[in-house]
């Protein structure tokens, strides 16, 4: 009995864990956004090629915890004394794990609500013949997490007019005045603040 206990705290545990690890790279982006700091984005961008498979493992994890919980009890299980379970071993306990896990997972899908409006307060007044439009092909993005943090980073930069980027397509589009910013620190922006690669630009 204290095996299988042992081994559904275990798997608990490795859920959360790996399920937090899935959507780490989307937090201290939007931690920097809600505390006007800039720079520390890039911290856990490496951690987004695993999401897949941190996924998976919460997943698995979880799944084992309610088979766990759920399964038949053996014949010796049920001559236990009836000792109130475990606060970890109750059916509510596994369904807020589920429930949290669920929300990690999905964070990256949703952290752009926590992202200040990027260009709706923004006013700039360009010359047209100063005017230009670029697009930028980035490697890594693969969320809407990490399309959120490279349109931040490019309307933080000066003279930026528009951005949006795409993590479908891997790209950024953005409309700058050339005077006041070159392509070159756009790039530099991008790689700076959101740790993904600019491995393009037209």
């Amino acid at each position: 009995m204290s095996t299988s206990n042992n081994s559904t705290k275990s798997a608990t545990t490795t859920g959360i864990v790996a399920a937090l690890a899935a959507s780490s790279c989307c937090i201290p982006p939007v931690i920097a956004a809600i505390a006007g700091i800039g720079g520390i984005s890039s911290g856990l961008s490496w951690v987004e090629p695993l999401r897949p498979y941190l996924i998976g493992l919460a997943v698995i994890a979880i799944g084992y915890a309610w088979y766990a919980h759920l399964k038949p009890k053996k014949e010796e299980d049920c001559c236990v004394s009836d000792n109130k379970p475990k606060w970890y071993q109750t059916k509510g306990f596994l369904m807020g794990i589920t429930i949290f896990a669920a929300v990690s997972i999905a964070f990256p899908y949703y952290s752009g609500i926590f992202f200040p409006g990027n260009t709706a307060n923004k006013t700039i007044v360009v010359k047209e013949n100063d005017l230009t439009e670029t697009e930028l092909t980035i490697e890594g993005m693969t969320c809407a997490g990490c399309e959120h943090q490279v349109t931040q980073a490019l309307n933080n930069s000066p003279g930026v007019v528009e951005a949006s980027s795409s993590y479908k397509t891997g790209t950024a589009t953005v409309k700058f005045d050339k005077t006041l910013v070159s392509i070159d620190e756009l790039v530099n922006s991008v790689e700076e603040e959101t740790g993904y690669k600019v491995v393009g630009k037209q």
